[in-house]
């Protein structure tokens, strides 16, 4: 039973209050036990209702974290564009630094990265999926402007490196936090060690060497193909399978 606090919500006010509460519950749980682990049923709990009641307010718990990515899209982007824009010019280095560090100060933003096209987007609405790439889409554009202004990249240029520097992040999260079992496993076998990662700076040198491949001439997915990219991502565009969508 729910709550005499959790009674239906009578007022668009009040509605968009325990929309808030909800995804507060599923910030909170996915912080503490890792987004995969979280049901409907646990964010419900915690919000004290029940998840009939729940399902009101949100068609899934994937729906509820793909809502959460969005905002994690829009607050790093952000944080990364109020970065860049006190500089009137920058390096391949300095823009890497930037944007791992930037990812690597979110884990949870990081696991929502990974858990998006592996899982969020496969049991919503195809309007739920559209909202939330157009998110992804709107930030790297925002982000674009920021890298044209001081290194000169293309459209192109900028969706490959943010799908990159998205897609690593969420993957070389997982591997950062094995379970307790695991990690401890890996410390004891030497021959092992390099399962266990640093995801900034990691993060760091694959974006510094492609950044550098850009200044020095390489050819570009421009150059290479000229169909117009789809973020994907762990979170930016595309289906969802493969790399971490931009979003």
């Amino acid at each position: 039973m729910t709550s005499p606090a959790f009674q239906r919500a009578r007022s668009a006010e009040a509605k968009q209050a325990r929309e808030a509460a909800i995804l507060d519950a599923a910030r909170t749980l996915g912080r503490s036990r890792g987004v995969r682990d979280v049901t409907l049923t646990d964010i419900a709990a915690a919000v004290g209702m029940h998840k009939s009641a729940l399902l009101r307010y949100f068609e899934t718990r994937e729906q509820i974290f793909l809502k959460l990515t969005a905002e994690g899209w829009q607050e790093w982007s952000a944080h990364l564009r109020a970065e860049l824009e006190t500089r009137s010019h920058t390096t391949a280095q300095e823009v890497a630094a930037l944007i791992a560090a930037g990812l690597a100060a979110r884990p949870l933003f990081c696991d929502l990265l990974a858990q998006a096209p592996m899982n969020l987007e496969r049991n919503v609405s195809a309007e739920t999926v559209r909202s939330f790439k157009l998110v992804t889409l709107d930030e790297i554009a925002l982000i674009g402007t920021e890298l044209r202004r001081l290194m000169g990249l293309s459209e192109t240029q900028t969706v490959d490196l943010i799908a990159t520097a998205t897609s690593l992040a969420g993957a070389l999260w997982q591997m950062a936090t094995p379970g307790p079992r695991l990690r401890e496993l890996y410390r004891s076998d030497p021959r092992l060690a390099h399962a266990v990662v640093e995801l900034e700076p990691r993060l760091r040198r694959v974006l510094t060497a492609y950044l550098t491949g850009l200044e020095a001439g390489s050819p570009t997915a421009a150059e290479v193909s000229p169909a117009a990219p789809e973020p994907t991502t762990t979170g930016a565009a595309g289906s969802g399978q493969g790399a971490a969508s931009p979003a």
